[in-house]
């Protein structure tokens, strides 16, 4: 009986690490797909040996094989908590948006505007000095520039341009009822077939909101909201796109899914509009809102280390875009992600592969009286202006962001599921993927 079992446990094995090779080959992760290979050659031998050959400890090596593969299915399939790594995390302030990277790096030397904002804020000139002596975002002289992807991406911001004229609009005079359930439904359905991976509803908080406007014409202006609903979406990014990173690919792929959520964001609040109700989108340089914190409270996802929307099924690997409406809507609600939270509490991997180091290797600190992450916005910024791209090495090294395959969902699964299953996979993620990986070529359409 256990050499039976041995023999079926190998045969189970080697299919395993098989389809796992193919999967890494589909996915174009080589060094994984080279692993699995290796895995489905050796791993399954001593299961095969303890169940076709005859000596004097068989019994004794398939017992042992058999309660190995036991425990390794107890740490996917049995829940192991880890402890509430939890902890209230809402923010007690509202972010300045003219304190952001994104603003800063739009003043211009000389003018009124300049001057004054280093007057009330002399601590980051020093730190601004230092990208503006770089050739800066998409610009040339870069060290990954390119003369076709760079245009690219620039052609895709300017489609954003165009869409920013219409994030609100004239509201109709008469307003169609419906019930709460029923259009948050049909919202939801909507978004996804407009292309959103994930679509979700909160009640607007007050530290959703910037407290003043950093970028446009609006700039200095109080932050004044009254909508009572938000609606928060994700587009998907491209992993091949992504693992080419800092190269320009990844700011192509950034860009595109900014036009994308955009112009889902756009639609759909033109659409709660002619319903009679006020509605303003939220896309790419025209926010007033911080879309990762109102995404994780309309239930779409966790705040992850590098401070980013950690979504259940592809990680850091998205764009947002928020609607906020005076729309009734019913709440999909937060329920806070323990399994993300300890995750990134353990992995690190985007610290490490963080080209000027911009994110924290210790845990979550105390920061305006909540815990969180913080990376270190100046150093990531000057790195892209150095690089002339939006890097993306944090996002496509994540573990998380891994394909949506049936193998890697299975991997999620578990990850949700046990503290052990997660320890596990932190470790075979390096095994199979490195700890550091090389950023992979660009699309070969793109050399």
């Amino acid at each position: 009986m256990v050499a039976t079992i041995n023999i079926v446990l190998g045969a189970l094995l080697f299919l395993a690490f098989s389809y796992l090779a193919v999967v890494s080959l589909l996915d174009g992760e080589k060094r994984a797909a080279g692993v699995a290979l290796l895995c489905a050659c050796v791993v399954p031998v001593p299961f095969i040996v303890a169940g076709v050959l005859s000596f004097a400890f068989q019994q004794a090596l398939g017992v042992s094989l058999i309660l190995v593969v036991g425990l390794a299915l107890v740490a996917v399939l049995v829940p192991i908590p880890s402890g509430n790594v939890w902890q209230e995390d809402s923010p007690q302030k509202r972010i300045d948006e003219r304190d952001i990277m994104f603003s800063r790096s739009l003043l211009e030397p000389g003018t009124e505007r300049f001057e004054e904002y280093y007057e009330r804020n002399p601590d980051k000139k020093d730190w601004d000095d230092k990208f503006r002596s770089r050739p800066g975002l998409l610009a040339r002289g870069t060290a990954f520039y390119d003369s076709l992807g760079f245009p690219a991406a620039e052609a895709s911001f300017e489609t954003i341009e165009q869409l920013r004229p219409h994030v609100d609009g004239k509201v109709a005079s008469d307003e169609v009822l419906a019930s709460t359930g029923q259009m948050t439904r049909f919202l939801n359905h909507w978004g996804k077939k407009l292309g959103a991976h994930s679509v979700g509803v909160t009640k607007l908080r007050d530290y959703h909101k910037y407290s003043v406007v950093g970028r446009g014409p609006e700039y200095g202006f109080p932050v004044e909201l009254e909508h009572e609903y938000a609606i928060a979406l994700t587009v998907e990014m491209d992993s091949a796109m992504l693992r080419a990173g800092p190269r320009a690919s990844t700011v192509m792929e950034s860009a595109q899914a900014y036009v994308e959520s955009g112009t889902i964001a756009v639609q759909m609040a033109e659409f709660i509009r002619r319903l009679g109700y006020s509605a303003r989108a939220h896309i790419d340089g025209n926010y007033r809102v911080v879309c990762p914190l109102v995404a994780r409270d309309a239930g779409l996802g966790e705040i992850g280390r590098m401070g980013l929307l950690m979504t259940p099924d592809l990680g850091p690997r998205v764009r947002i875009a928020v609607i906020t409406t005076s729309l009734e809507l019913e709440p999909t609600g937060r329920k806070p992600d323990h399994s993300i939270l300890d995750y990134c509490t353990h992995c690190k991997k985007c610290a490490v592969c963080c080209p000027p180091w911009a994110i924290p290797f210790e845990g979550r600190k105390e920061i305006d009286g909540v815990p969180r992450w913080q990376i270190n916005q100046e150093l990531c910024y000057i790195y892209w202006s150095h690089a002339g791209t939006d890097c993306g090495r944090c996002v496509s090294v994540c573990p998380y962001s891994h394909s949506n395959r049936l193998f890697h969902r299975i991997v999620r699964w578990g990850v949700r599921r046990s503290a052990l299953a997660r320890r596990i996979a932190i470790v075979l993620d390096a095994v199979f993927y490195g700890k550091k990986p090389k950023p992979a070529p660009m699309p070969r359409w793109m050399r």
